[in-house]
């Protein structure tokens, strides 16, 4: 008999495989990377402890002038306003300087908070199997190996009844204009989705970043709820700035989804900047 293979996003032992590396950039994202691996330790100095790659670029799945540049810059201390400044300047110079993405976005994160045990399986998680070294250190040797279970669920995205008032603020203070809504719907999309997919994770046992498979995986679990996952992961692919997808997502698939991961999973840790 073939030897049995392991469910998707998993090792031989069960643990989620780190996905992304270099070697899967495609050629027209290369100078991207290039550019982005010269600019962030200019920036930092010092103070930089390590930078990664993350996203569909890494993962070799980006789209030219559909795809957007992910990083993820780990300093020596907390960040600061300055620094965040500072990110935001460095998000705008590559957007403009490489048309083959559409935007540029910088996580700027505390070598300490990416180590505690209360971003474990949260941040530590996010760094160790879903980003792909570019400078310095790689923490994610500092760190477990994670599987996809209900703590790993819990800690991730246990979170939506938090986040969705602050959804609320964003939605009801942004312009009804194109520009100013397709953003959010993206966002929120990719982050619906993914939730949805990490509620059914620990059943699905295995991992993927692909929003139609992430819809997938849910709605065999939730069929009554497929259709909208699936109408979800094209917007977090090709998003169209649609007030009512927003308030659709605000005032029911959001609330449902938030209710329904607390009763399986449970909440998430609360962070000091929740209280």
């Amino acid at each position: 008999m073939p030897p049995t293979l392991p469910p998707r996003g998993l090792d031989a032992r069960g643990h989620i495989a780190r996905e992304g590396s270099l070697a899967r950039v495609a050629p027209g994202f290369r100078p991207v990377v290039a550019a982005a691996r010269e600019h962030v330790p200019a920036l930092f100095g010092a103070r930089l402890h390590s930078a990664y790659l993350y996203g569909s670029i890494p993962r070799g799945t980006a789209r030219v002038g559909r795809s957007d540049l992910d990083l993820l810059v780990v300093l020596r201390e907390d960040p600061t306003d300055t620094d965040r400044t500072d990110a935001r300047a460095l998000d705008e110079t590559l957007d403009g300087l490489f048309p083959q993405i559409d935007g540029s976005g910088t996580l700027l994160v505390g070598h300490a908070r990416v180590l505690s045990e209360l971003e474990r399986h949260d941040l530590g998680w996010f760094l160790a199997c879903l980003c792909t070294p570019l400078l310095g250190e790689d923490l994610a040797e500092r760190l477990p190996r994670y599987r996809p279970d209900t703590l790993l669920a819990r800690e991730t995205n246990g979170d939506l009844a938090l986040v969705l008032p602050r959804w609320q603020d964003r939605v009801a203070s942004a312009d009804g204009s194109e520009a100013a809504l397709r953003p959010l719907v993206r966002f929120m999309s990719r982050r619906l989705v993914r939730t949805a997919f990490t509620l059914v994770m620990p059943r699905w046992n295995g991992w993927t970043s692909d929003l139609y498979e992430m819809a997938g995986a849910f709605g065999a679990y939730y069929p009554r709820r497929a259709g909208q996952l699936r109408a979800a992961a094209a917007l977090g692919y090709e998003p169209r700035g649609d007030r009512a997808v927003l308030t659709s997502y605000l005032d029911d698939l959001g609330p449902w989804l938030a209710d329904e991961y607390t009763r399986v999973h449970g909440v998430k840790a609360r962070r000091p900047e929740d209280a």
